[in-house]
């Protein structure tokens, strides 16, 4: 399928002499000499990504990056200088004002950073706006409204008013506004910068569970990275209106695009980006239910190691074998691996699970953690020294 939102070579020019900025830019001007040879501010300059369906993508930069006009260009509330902004295929360009403000009102919904809510109306009322715009008949404009204050916590506030809540609660009220909305996408422009850190990160926890259940497709701008290591599928980084990088956290982490990139990592808290399928490795081994006690044995003697994960047919872990049972059942006669040679010396983590919830498992037992799908099957390990690496290395920059 093709990607929900896509962006092409997309530029946005601020000031009288356009087309003469558009060009310097063109030939490889920098931002600040455009502004002084044009007296025109390059905003945006030839931006291009694809967000899928479903997808947490996360615009990242610091003030006067160039996010926030970014953002507006995706609903074009400010009007592209070049470049094209498609919406499920659909050229934003093409769309006659009608259509434009259809496609606001239906299809991109925008949570912004300072609430907008409309003071005179109820919370309920505010949650319903898009729907009333829309001409939804009041009855279920009435249940998609509760339905989103109650998917946010905040369905017996419903009839009070916007300045009868707190600042977190207000931010609620307009991410219910645009999920009662049905939007095919979220775009949110620093919708947590305006509230204290505890209040913050309650918001980032309700947006994580959101996106677990709904699988919205969001453009989520941020200044904060270690808000976007947490909350982005992806991250586009800008730094004066252009693209320094696009990845993935942990690639953005292991991989700096350029020396801005890793002094802009440089503090990230590795333990609460990184998770175990980040760190996943191949076992160095592993045996099956049945095969010979002595193959094993001899296995792990010649990997001087003290353990190995024993998997059944179907892939999921029966046990761990120890060398000291091992040697023990072969002393006794027992020829095959069974449940007497099986000891639960080990542990398991979800690949999605970060490093600071398992980083005290690693280490602790005969053999390297386990990395398992949902139904217990064995994906990998993380050993200790790939934990140790990851948060000892130095970030090794990319050539070129």
């Amino acid at each position: 399928m093709p990607p929900v939102l896509r962006a092409t070579g997309l530029t946005k020019v601020f000031g009288p002499r356009e087309q003469e900025a558009l060009r310097l830019a063109g030939e490889g001007v920098g931002r600040d000499d455009v502004l002084r040879r044009t007296g025109c501010t390059l905003a945006v300059h030839d931006v291009g990504f694809a967000v899928e369906r479903g997808e947490l993508f996360v615009v990242m930069g610091l003030s006067g990056s160039g996010k926030s006009t970014l953002v507006r260009l995706l609903n074009r509330i400010v009007e592209p200088s070049a470049g094209t902004v498609e919406v499920d295929g659909q050229d934003l360009r093409a769309l006659s004002d009608a259509d434009l403000r259809n496609l606001r009102n239906e299809r991109v919904s925008m949570v912004f950073q300072h609430f907008a809510l409309l003071p005179h109306r109820s919370v309920r009322e505010n949650a319903a706006y898009a729907l009333k715009v829309r001409g939804v008949p009041a009855a279920e404009q009435r249940e998609r409204a509760d339905w989103a204050l109650r998917t946010v916590g905040l369905l017996d506030r419903a009839d009070a008013r916007p300045d009868q809540l707190s600042g977190g609660m207000q931010q609620r009220v307009g991410l219910a506004r645009a999920l009662a909305a049905d939007s095919d996408v979220l775009l949110m422009d620093e919708p947590f910068s305006a509230l204290d850190p505890l209040i913050r990160r309650d918001m980032q926890d309700l947006l994580v569970q959101l996106q677990t259940e709904l699988h919205k497709t969001i453009v989520f701008i941020t200044h904060d990275l270690n808000e976007a290591m947490r909350l982005g599928d992806r991250i586009l980084m800008l730094k004066d209106g252009r693209t320094v990088q696009l990845g993935t956290g942990p690639e953005i982490i292991s991989a700096p695009a350029d020396e801005y990139v890793a002094d802009f990592t440089s503090d990230v808290d590795r333990t609460r980006v990184l998770t175990a399928g980040d760190l996943l490795r191949e076992p160095r081994m592993t045996a099956r239910l049945g095969q010979s006690t002595g193959e094993v044995l001899r296995t792990l003697g010649a990997a001087e190691a003290n353990g190995v994960y024993v998997l059944d047919d179907g892939q999921r872990i029966a046990g761990v074998a120890r060398d000291d049972l091992l040697a023990r059942a072969v002393q006794e006669g027992r020829t095959a691996v069974g449940a007497r040679e099986l000891v639960a010396d080990y542990a398991t983590i979800a690949p999605d699970r970060p490093l600071v919830e398992f980083i005290h498992l690693v280490g602790k037992h005969a053999v390297p953690l386990g990395v398992v799908d949902g139904s217990g099957r064995l994906l990998g390990v993380v050993p200790r020294a790939a934990v140790l690496d990851a948060l000892a290395a130095v970030p090794a920059r990319r050539e070129g």
